[in-house]
């Protein structure tokens, strides 16, 4: 039996379903649930004194390019809007071999960790010299996160009127192969999995519309989740009016890609007839502010989505348009723009906390997470508000206005995870030099 008591904290921010927040409390957890959670709770386990921190469900990012960690901040790239920054890094990415895919995940998952996230997605959407999905799942299991990896892919290159080089793009028959494989060999749907995995075409300028639909049938007829980018700029939706004759909603509708086993990154542009469409059908959106804002993408509608009651996780994006994996400072970030979108008070730092814990589990399909209650699972963030950065709070529970960004300690199915701020699994300083290696490898080569 492993058994842990977390005592005493200052403040514990539950994102159950009636969003209790305790004082003075306890949470007791048992081979990776929550089993109770109140005041002077007992346990023969190990225990982690609280005092003077707040304690939250784990985080959850709904959105990630985990390879992107190698490509922060390349020169071209810096100050281009979406199309010519893909442009710009392609050729880059044709160079990874599958070490740069599990390095850079490492990287990348140990980042969030330290964030306070336990839970990530992946859409990984291409695979040079023999990387595979299984590079990032490899990862995943030694950082100790749940990870939702999507198996991605690009079919259309340049010649064909793509965005991506040829050299990038997979052949259908064999991407749909693939899916079939990881799903059979990596899915597990049961509650408390610690890995699932989705099928993601990349997104409708890169893959058929053949690709869309019958990656939509198999994944259905597998019964796991699906997901791309959609609607994320003003060049997305003139491309998708071009070539499609409708704008990105009405392309998802008639291809399979709405219900609540679907979620799109971005969706900054959609109008007001496709968030109602998005309302009604439960499909989902994974919301990235801080790489929209670096894109010059725009403000996504998330006021009005979530008004209309769409379904609304948070995601980081890729490093390479974030520049970063911090996923409490990218809910910081939701909660900022939808203020100066619609208003000071459009968006608490509470609503913006529930996006990126419950909000994100929901729409991934796992109530298990993203919430601390009975039964749930034991992931869970603990913030020391004792420093300087909350020095003077009023309300150290509004996490998002006055901080921290990192984490003192992360338990992920009741195992930790992060401990004082260090991470538990991984030598981080081993992974950062061969990190470094490789970036400076790939820069030499440009």
């Amino acid at each position: 039996m492993n058994e842990w008591l977390i005592r005493d904290a200052s403040h514990i921010v539950t994102m159950d379903d009636d969003r209790r927040e305790l004082t003075g409390a306890d949470i007791l957890i048992r081979d990776g649930v929550i089993v109770e959670v109140g005041q002077d709770l007992h346990s023969e386990g190990e225990v982690v004194l609280a005092q003077g921190c707040v304690v939250t469900p784990g985080l959850v990012n709904t959105h990630h390019h985990l390879y992107q960690t190698l490509t922060r901040a390349v020169p071209a790239a810096q100050d281009a809007l979406l199309f010519g920054w893909l442009q710009t890094l392609y050729p880059i990415w044709a160079g990874f071999t599958p070490e740069h895919m599990n390095i850079s995940a490492q990287v990348g998952l140990a980042e969030l960790a330290l964030s306070g996230c336990t839970l990530s997605t992946d859409h990984l959407y291409l695979y040079p010299n023999g990387s595979r999905l299984e590079d990032t799942i490899e990862a995943a299991a030694a950082v100790g996160l749940r990870f939702h990896p999507t198996r991605g892919s690009m079919s259309i290159g340049e010649s064909d009127g793509g965005l991506p080089p040829d050299a990038l793009v997979e052949d259908e028959a064999a991407i749909l192969e693939d899916c079939i494989r990881v799903i059979d060999a990596f899915h597990d749907p049961a509650p408390g999995a610690m890995c699932r995995v989705g099928v993601a075409p990349c997104s409708p300028f890169s893959v058929s519309r053949e690709l869309m639909r019958d990656a939509a049938l198999l994944a259905r007829d597998k019964g796991v989740m699906l997901h791309t980018h959609l609607a994320e700029n003003d060049e997305d939706v003139a491309y998708s009016l071009e070539k499609f004759g409708c704008r990105p909603g009405q392309y998802a509708q008639d291809l399979g890609w709405t219900g609540p086993d679907v979620w799109h990154a971005h969706c900054v542009k959609l109008d007001a007839s496709e968030i109602a469409l998005f309302a009604e059908t439960g499909t989902g959106v994974a919301h990235c502010p801080c790489s929209n804002c670096r894109l010059g993408s725009g403000i996504a509608p998330v006021r009005a989505m979530r008004d209309a009651g769409v379904s609304v996780g948070l995601g980081v994006d890729g490093s390479a348009s974030n520049d970063a994996s911090n996923l409490v400072a990218e809910a910081r970030q939701s909660m900022l723009l939808q203020r100066v979108a619609n208003g000071a008070d459009a968006m608490s730092a509470r609503e913006a906390l529930e996006i990126a814990t419950r909000g994100g589990a929901n729409m991934l399909g796992r109530p298990d997470c993203g919430r601390i209650s009975p039964g749930c699972r034991a992931d869970i963030a603990i913030w020391d508000v004792s420093g300087i950065v909350a020095a003077g709070s009023w309300d150290p529970a509004a996490l998002l206005l006055a901080g921290p960004t990192t984490a003192r300690d992360v338990f992920v199915e009741g195992r930790q995870v992060v401990r004082d701020g260090h991470l538990v699994n991984i030598n981080l300083g081993a992974v950062l030099k061969r990190q470094s290696a490789l970036v400076r490898q790939l820069s030499e080569g440009q």
